[in-house]
């Protein structure tokens, strides 16, 4: 007989099942039960999970994955052989490594200006003014740190530290309207704009790299203006593929001349922010039981 009620999977990780720190997990299983669907909220890496019993993987708060890349991109490509994996296991891939910022500045869609340094590259630091080092891979704002040009020895040792871990450095202007304008971070599900948020700037001088930071700071709701949503729009539009994403979120920054550009593009794990915004939870939830469903 035929199964009438899909089964949905809410991925997880432990880290995040022993602290809570997902306070919109339990709300969305609810609302998505509500929805009409049997919901299971597990971790990515549960070796006992068969994925293949669910018409639907949501990639939810697998906020530990950049630190396991290899093994959360063979997991990823695993669960979309054997189910619907949202997002598609090559856009998880591809959106895994910040280099895709380069694929979006080569597409016209106005970016924070990025350069990679590699392992084994030399230090090409700015002598200039205040940058950014971070990984191409990461999350949560792991192993950033903010610079100025007389904090160069510093900076040359997070690279080393970097590059012994065989991680490549992303290094990045310190864009200084963050101070205060913040970052708007645009959320997207079922492929249209469903509410936006602001919040203030992560990187405080003098913080080592390797100290925890607080991902979100002074969140609030925003409205997001026509230029934002517009800049949000070509960077969705410019993803390899054009593949169906069931949901998206792109920070902007504003650059010197006052206009958005891209900070980031979220498509493997974004935090949605629903507690912020009540209203869009059953939102989400029809569209997650409406994916299930096809």
């Amino acid at each position: 007989m035929a199964r009438t009620t899909p089964r949905i999977a809410l991925v997880t990780c432990q880290e995040v099942r022993d602290t809570g720190y997902d306070r919109d997990l339990p709300v969305l299983a609810d609302a998505v039960r509500e929805a009409g669907a049997d919901v299971a909220v597990v971790c990515w890496d549960d070796p006992d999970v068969e994925w293949g019993g669910f018409d639907l993987v949501l990639i939810r708060s697998t906020w530990d994955y950049s630190w396991r890349a290899a093994e959360f991109l063979a997991w990823a490509d695993r669960c979309g052989a054997a189910t619907t994996l949202a997002n598609p296991p090559e856009v998880v891939r591809w959106n895994a490594d910040k280099r895709y910022l380069g694929d979006l500045a080569a597409a016209g869609v106005p970016v924070v200006d990025t350069r990679y340094l590699a392992p084994g590259d030399p230090a090409d630091l700015p002598g200039d003014r205040e940058y950014v080092v971070k990984p191409t891979s990461g999350a949560g704002a792991r192993y950033a740190a903010r610079y100025t040009p007389d904090e160069h020895d510093t900076a040359v040792r997070q690279l080393e530290r970097m590059h012994a871990e065989g991680l490549t450095a992303i290094v990045q202007p310190y864009v200084r309207s963050i101070d205060t304008a913040g970052e708007r971070a645009l959320q997207f599900f079922g492929g249209r704009f469903l509410h936006a948020i602001r919040k203030g700037a992560v990187l405080e001088s003098g913080t080592a790299f390797d100290d925890k930071k607080v991902p979100h700071p002074n969140l609030r709701a925003w409205q997001p203006s026509p230029a934002e949503l517009a800049v949000a729009e070509r960077a969705l539009a410019a993803v390899p593929g054009a593949p169906e994403l069931l949901y998206a979120r792109v920070d902007l920054v504003d650059g010197d001349d006052g206009a958005p550009r891209v900070m980031e593009l979220e498509l493997v794990e974004p935090n949605l922010f629903l507690f912020l915004h009540e209203d869009s939870v059953p939102v989400v939830a029809r569209a997650v039981v409406e994916a299930a469903a096809r």
